[in-house]
């Protein structure tokens, strides 16, 4: 069905119109009509399936804006894929002017403990993290409606799910769940049976394991190959964008270096690296910044980038699950692909598993016209020509958004009213032209909506608020 048709509020529809959603895909059609007559549901679907919308939709159209302690926790095992869904939440849930954070670890408690202190909405988290802050008392689950398990079975493949019980066990009973997960092994299937209400199970079929739009196939090389196979790879195949998986950190940062070494446009993803560094590399490659990201399988759960032409295995994954994964990257929103593994004499079992849980055989193609491939000035600088810069999808619903700056904060005795007061008595403005409010200690972040914002920072800079003045300027970094 159309979104349009939807039984959800209007501000929800305005911002999935600018955000260009259409139709709705066949795991939205069935789950968000669930959700919202609070039915709990297991869905299992492949990745790109369109699974975040489908539980975003519903729960951002229930969430009360006048509570302000959360009321829908979301669950991810990775802090890359709980930025992303925060990111969606934000999206979708911009003209009802929802507040969601993203929580978890190699973060500040601090600050984390100031933003749940505020009226927050959503909170999409991590499981060791969060249970942290219901240990320390700093989450109040007591207001809690919804809970989504996203990613489940990567959950308890990273070791989780004991930490997910526990964090299930601490919220209120009377609650809708929904669980999420592209496969439903044995615990997960008991996790479902302890604490969901006869749930309606979801499964999206799909033709075949492996995307038909996707073209894999492989190159038997040496161990010792790869890295100039690899090289000359890139510069005969020519992506536009592509993500290269290692099974390490170590082959990680070697690909990466030896790629640096040679000017390729290049970032690296993996968990011995700071937070802000990895955040920051992956919102280059998805802007398309740089060409390449060479990463473990951090990135292969859950990580919504448009545009990726190839997925390159360097080193084939010891489950095939993540062999699925990975390559899913690759052939979103129905475009074609390319997936290619490099296989070693040291790969037979990895290469039967994946061919047995694809039901299909890799593709070996003749090495020779890779090795032959004359790698110069001009092939390296045809390679870059294909960089193609990427456009956020919240371009055409941030247009309009302008994120104001205010140096007064808590410490001041401010609260958000007194921001909505000074910003309402200007002529034009009223409540409806004001999104989200952030009340800091030492400063605070209004969203303007309607294309005020830049008028609205003029006005009131160096105007009094509470008997002081108040510098407001439009923020470019928060």
């Amino acid at each position: 069905m159309k979104f349009t048709e939807l039984n959800i509020d209007r501000r929800i529809k305005e911002a999935l119109d600018k955000l260009g959603y259409s139709e709705t895909t066949e795991v939205q059609s069935i789950v968000i009509p669930e959700l919202k007559q609070e039915h709990d549901v297991i869905v299992k679907a492949k990745t790109g399936s369109g699974k975040t919308a489908a539980f975003a939709i519903p729960l951002i159209d229930a969430v009360v804006f006048e509570e302000n302690k959360p009321q829908v926790l979301v669950l991810t095992p990775t802090r890359e894929l709980a930025i992303q869904v925060k990111e969606d939440f934000d999206n979708i849930g911009t003209y009802k002017k929802i507040k969601t954070l993203a929580i978890f670890g190699k973060q500040p408690y601090k600050f984390q403990i100031q933003d749940l202190k505020q009226k927050t909405h959503v909170v999409v988290a991590t499981p060791g993290r969060l249970l942290d802050h219901l240990k320390r008392g700093t989450f109040d689950a007591s207001c809690l409606k919804y809970l989504v398990l996203d990613e489940a079975d990567e959950m308890l493949n990273m070791g989780f799910i004991e930490t997910v019980e526990d964090i299930i066990e601490q919220l209120p009973v009377k609650r809708t769940t929904c669980l999420f997960s592209a496969t439903l092994p044995e615990k997960i299937q008991e996790l479902t049976e302890r604490f969901m209400q006869e749930p309606l199970q979801v499964h999206v079929k799909q033709s075949q394991i492996v995307d038909q739009q996707i073209e894999a196939y492989a190159y038997e090389i040496s161990g010792a190959m790869k890295n100039d196979f690899l090289f000359k790879l890139i510069v005969h195949e020519k992506p536009a964008s592509a993500i290269i998986f290692c099974e390490t950190q170590e082959k990680v940062d070697t690909v990466y270096n030896m790629l640096i070494k040679n000017r390729v446009s290049v970032h690296r993803i993996h968990g011995g690296m700071l937070q802000s560094e990895r955040l920051l590399n992956m919102e280059d490659f998805r802007l398309g910044k740089v060409q390449f990201l060479v990463a473990t399988d951090v990135a292969a759960r859950g990580i919504d980038i448009e545009n990726i032409s190839h997925v390159i295995n360097y080193d084939l994954p010891m489950e095939p699950q993540n062999y699925v994964h990975r390559i899913g990257r690759t052939a979103r929103n129905n475009k074609t692909g390319t997936a290619i593994s490099f296989i070693t004499q040291n790969d037979h079992k990895r290469r039967m598993r994946i061919e047995d849980y694809t039901n299909s055989s890799f593709e070996i193609r003749d090495n020779e016209t890779i090795l032959q491939t004359v790698v110069n000035h001009q092939s390296l600088s045809e390679l870059k020509k294909k960089i193609v810069r990427k456009t956020k999808k919240n371009n055409e619903l941030k247009k309009d958004i302008t994120k104001l700056y205010f140096n007064v904060g808590k410490r001041k005795k401010i609260a958000a009213g007194n921001l909505v007061g000074a910003i309402c008595a200007l002529d034009d403005l009223d409540g409806d032209d004001i999104g989200v409010i952030q009340v800091q200690d030492t400063c605070s972040y209004v969203s303007i909506l309607n294309g005020k914002g830049k008028t609205v920072a003029q006005r009131l800079n160096q105007t009094l608020i509470k008997g002081r003045t108040m510098r407001v300027e439009i923020a470019h970094n928060e």
